[in-house]
């Protein structure tokens, strides 16, 4: 069973999907190196900083519904990961 990636915002409209399916990623990091390549500069320049190297600050990760600090997190197949941009607003 593979990966659940949900994309939304800025993230949804870089890779033109909701969601997608990928397999044979083993970590956070690998995951994204995946997603760039499969979605192109669009998606790489929402995901990483100038440098290409780390991780936009504007990048808010989830898996199985709990937030991340480390692109260090293992994955297993099953799980769901979510990217969003930072949620701000109400009054």
């Amino acid at each position: 069973m593979p990966i659940t990636v949900k994309f939304f915002a800025n993230f949804r409209e870089a890779a033109d999907k909701k969601q997608e399916k990928v397999d044979g990623v083993d970590n956070i990091a690998s995951l994204l190196n995946d997603l760039s390549k499969r979605f192109g500069e669009k998606m790489a320049g929402q995901l990483y900083a100038q440098n290409g190297r780390e991780l936009n600050k504007a990048v808010n990760i989830l898996v199985n519904g709990k937030g991340i600090t480390s692109t260090d997190i293992s994955l297993k197949d099953g799980d769901v990961v979510t990217i969003f941009p930072p949620v701000s607003g109400g009054s």
